[in-house]
């Protein structure tokens, strides 16, 4: 039961930590990040986030940077928005895969459409 909880709190913790990303003032934090995925350990102690860029893979790094230094921040925040006894410690993780699937789409779209004739 506890693997249900944990994936629970994991999509609350990706929720608002979407939603805290246009409220922190630091410069390295872009209007461009999103947060892709976060893995959260059964006794909800720690979090890894995983952090993507429409910018880049550099822009993601930055942002995750910046993220790093607002830990103590997002700790309290995400404490007191789910309402948790113990907020778990955050590791923010630069994920390439908004990019990368733009790049996949590019491709796609080199690929005609089969003709209706046939």
């Amino acid at each position: 039961m506890a693997n249900f909880k944990s994936g629970r709190v994991a999509e609350d913790i990706k929720r608002e930590l979407s939603a805290m990303l246009r409220e922190l003032k630091d410069p390295r934090i872009s209007t461009m990040l999103t947060i892709v995925h976060c893995d959260v350990t059964n006794d909800l102690s720690y979090c890894k986030a995983f952090v993507s860029s429409l910018e880049g893979a550099e822009k993601a790094k930055e942002g995750c940077e910046g993220l790093a230094h607002a830990q103590g921040l997002i700790r309290r925040e995400i404490a007191n928005r789910l309402h948790l006894r113990k907020a778990p410690e955050f590791k923010f993780i630069p994920d390439d895969s908004v990019e990368h699937s733009a790049h996949l789409e590019e491709i796609m779209k080199g690929f005609s459409k089969p003709s209706e004739e046939e």
